[in-house]
């Protein structure tokens, strides 16, 4: 009393259906995949630019400065698990300013995320992501 029959029609339903529906559930899989890859990613990214900017801030000499802010958004980017090359910019005009005026020094990090490994159609196959951030230079320490 309580079973179904199901109909000569029916029969083949439940696999049209699975045919017709594991696309668009596989497709929005990987499109949130993808968003928490590139937010992941970017918050990676102003972490490695706070860290150079902050790097570069502690070094005596422009060149010492954008020698540290690459190795440290190296390093931050690959401990944060980012396989990208980061292109680092330091502004270092704060090094001209005379000691005892306010100074800045900031870093402005480029990384490059893939994408191309989740195959979901008109996807890119990569995001830049850009992240800056500026740091005080001490005003009484020697330049």
């Amino acid at each position: 009393m309580g079973r179904s029959r199901k109909t000569r029609g029916e029969a083949g339903d439940a696999s049209l259906e699975l045919v017709i529906l594991a696309p668009a559930v596989f497709a929005i899989l990987a499109l949130v995949i993808a968003a928490g890859r590139t937010s992941i990613a970017d918050g990676a990214v102003a972490a490695a630019a706070r860290d150079a900017a902050r790097q570069a801030s502690l070094a005596r000499t422009p060149g010492a400065a954008q020698a540290v802010a690459l190795a440290s958004a190296d390093a931050a980017l690959r401990q944060d698990g980012l396989d990208c090359s980061p292109h680092v910019t330091v502004s270092t005009g704060g090094f001209s300013v005379p000691v005892g005026q306010p100074a800045t020094v900031s870093a402005a990090v480029t990384c490059t995320v893939s994408l191309s490994d989740l195959l979901v159609p008109g996807m890119p196959g990569s995001r830049t992501l850009r992240a800056s951030f500026a740091s005080p230079l001490d005003p009484f320490r020697g330049r």
